[in-house]
């Protein structure tokens, strides 16, 4: 982790790699689907809620508590944490799974148990998750639904996905060249969590203790951490931290422009006492549908490999085996700290409008578009309460935790 001084900064925002076989048109939509997984990565800095009382523990500087984060080793825990996600979209109905299906859904030969697509529902609304973790080997997350659930089980070399609603099964192992290395990746504990959200701290950010408060029958002191500069959509993040532990136990945050809070997550009960081995044992309920990671990723690469043989080409003549990365003629991210903005070419392909897309993506694309002009020309500001994205008329695309103003003014910087 890198050094911090009372007074730093938080930030960090991270493009996902989108593979599907779709490419020009996927490029064409790109902004709202990286809008709600922007939304699910951010509930990837969670643990929160459950407040009461503010106990009386000794003073602490930011500097110290930062470094008491990074020197807690807990290993084992249980409890159950409560996530509320509130980015100000509107009712998606059925479109949302469609955006957030990805290249692994069930329409491309995978499963509803696969965490990378199933886990974006934590994008909207609220949701009751139960956590286990015992040691870096074994951890399991539980979604609770209404009258199901849904569960990932990391054990050992094993990641399962279970989908009790579609009685679906996901499997993949560390000997998966993908996949499985995918499904590991994601966090166990609010540690790891949290520790992704100081990475990025630097002279953009103010990072103070203010206060104690207590959490899930846990005594915490209260970090918080925002930008010391105008034009982020971010007020600030508080992150309640074990006193005890150094174990961030609440992350809360809310926007600059007021009201209730974007995220607010965490524990409602936590057990440092170890998990019993059998909460990590899985096998598949009779009569499931079992699929193998690594036979999603041999047939996804058998047809990009067919469709290359038949000399297939998109509309700019790309192969549809190359990296859709490169059709989007590198991604950038100009500015720093809050107020960076990530910035890539689709190739000259502006946002359709609503008409031209139609059914349910043109209604979803014109409820949240407003027109921007400036030097740059014009173009279209999708905006949620935290990530707002300006696609151009030429095809240009910039998004960030930033206002409309900074976008515009970054495009027009881009002429």
């Amino acid at each position: 982790m890198a050094p911090f001084a009372s007074d730093d900064s938080t930030t960090g925002t991270e493009a996902d790699e989108l593979r599907t076989a779709r490419r020009r048109k996927a490029a064409r939509y790109v902004v709202p689907v990286a809008v709600v997984g922007v939304a699910a990565a951010t509930i990837g800095l969670v643990p929160a809620l459950a407040d009461s009382g503010d106990p009386d523990l000794p003073k602490i500087s930011a500097q110290k508590l930062i470094e008491k984060i990074a020197a807690s080793d807990v290993q084992q825990l249980s409890g159950t944490v409560k996530i509320s996600t509130d980015l100000g979209l509107p009712d998606l109905g059925g479109l949302e799974s469609s955006l957030t299906s990805g290249a692994m859904g069930p329409g491309d030969g995978g499963s509803s148990a696969d965490p990378s697509s199933k886990l974006t529902e934590l994008a909207t609304g609220t949701h009751t998750l139960r956590v286990a973790a015992d040691g870096p080997d074994k951890q399991k997350l539980s979604l609770l639904e209404s009258g199901s659930e849904y569960s990932v089980i990391h054990n050992g070399k094993d990641v399962w996905g279970y989908d009790s609603k579609s009685n679906e099964v996901y499997h993949s192992t560390s000997a998966d060249s993908a996949g499985a290395e995918k499904e590991q990746d994601v966090p166990a504990t609010p540690k790891d969590l949290a520790e992704e959200a100081l990475k990025s701290v630097d002279d953009t950010t103010s990072v103070t203790v203010e206060g104690t408060a207590q959490v899930a029958g846990r005594d915490t002191y209260r970090l918080v951490v925002k930008p010391k500069d105008s034009g982020s959509t971010v007020g600030q993040i508080t992150v309640a931290v074990d006193a005890k532990t150094g174990l961030p136990l609440k992350f809360t945050l809310t926007p600059a422009s007021g009201g209730a809070a974007v995220v607010d997550a965490g524990f409602t009960q936590v057990d440092f006492a170890e998990p019993g081995a059998s909460t990590f044992d899985f096998t598949p309920p009779k009569g499931a549908k079992v699929t193998e990671g690594k036979d999603v990723e041999k047939g996804a690469r058998d047809s990009r490999g067919a469709n290359v043989e038949k000399g297939a080409h998109d509309s700019r003549g790309a192969k549809p085996g190359e990296d859709f990365g490169k059709e989007l003629d590198g991604l950038k991210v100009i500015g720093k700290g809050w107020n960076s903005i990530a910035t890539f070419d689709t190739g000259g392909q502006g946002m359709p409008s609503g008409s031209e897309a139609g059914g349910n993506l043109g209604g979803f694309l014109d409820s949240l578009g407003d027109k921007a002009t400036g030097s740059f020309g014009s173009g279209t500001v999708f905006s949620t309460r935290l990530v707002n994205a300006l696609i151009t008329d030429d095809g240009k695309v910039y998004v960030g935790a930033v206002t409309k103003d900074a976008l515009v003014k970054a495009a027009d910087a881009g002429k």
